[in-house]
């Protein structure tokens, strides 16, 4: 019962764990927490974002279909347009404008110009839409295997240890080898939410980015029409 008693003394929290470790298991637990901490910084912005985005473009749509001239609302807009749909709106309309000439005719190839516009536009704001969800993607692949180095080298300085005190009590061997756990522990810790707030903010920022894509192809048809109507 002696070797029991003994491991039953031993502090096994998480910080008294973390402080008996090798330097560098320690590092790769440090490593981790920082990596867990950043994503979740990031999945809370990101949803911040995702909002604000989502907020904007209904927003816009509604003042878009009201019925408003597309000129007046390019001008009530100004020189800064706030939100990601205005900014897109305001790119194809600004290359609408330079498309004529000054007899007020439409110089040749303007609509695929306007289009052009509108997806370098789009290619911007999913830029931003997307920055920062490469970090979950990487969190989540990596930060088991490397919570697993830290679990290998922990065993290995614990079998070191039982090798030099050549003791194999319960006392001697669980602490190690609690020690090395607690680095793969906190790569799932850093990887799980990593993993699945990523595939679930891709997924919201692909149906943000669809939706700018179909406006801007609803926007290229209302020009064109504008174009054909008075010819008709």
């Amino acid at each position: 019962m002696e070797p029991i008693q003994a491991a039953e003394a031993i502090d096994f929290s998480a910080v008294a764990l973390f402080m008996r470790s090798s330097l560098t298991v320690q590092v790769v637990m440090v490593m981790l927490i920082a990596a867990s901490f950043w994503g979740w910084a990031i999945i809370v912005q990101k949803y911040l974002v995702f909002a604000r985005a989502r907020r904007e473009a209904a927003q816009f749509d509604r003042a878009f279909w009201s019925g408003e001239p597309l000129d007046d609302l390019y001008d009530r807009l100004g020189d800064r347009p706030k939100g990601a749909s205005e900014r897109i709106f305001a790119a194809g309309m600004t290359e609408w404008r330079r498309s004529h000439r000054d007899d007020g005719r439409l110089i040749p190839g303007g609509i695929p110009r306007i289009d052009r516009a509108m997806n370098v536009a789009i290619q911007r704001e999913e830029q931003r839409l997307f920055r920062g969800l490469s970090f979950l993607a990487t969190v989540g692949s990596t930060a088991p295997f490397i919570g697993l180095f830290g679990t290998v080298w922990g065993i290995k300085t614990a079998f070191e240890g039982i090798a030099l005190s050549q003791d194999t009590s319960l006392a001697v061997v669980a602490p190690g080898i609690a020690e090395a756990l607690l680095a793969t522990a906190l790569g799932l810790v850093a990887a799980i939410p990593a993993v699945v707030f990523y595939n679930k903010l891709s997924g919201d920022a692909d149906r943000i980015t669809g939706a700018w894509e179909n406006f801007a192809d609803e926007f290229s048809t209302l020009l064109s029409r504008q174009i054909q109507e008075p010819a008709a």
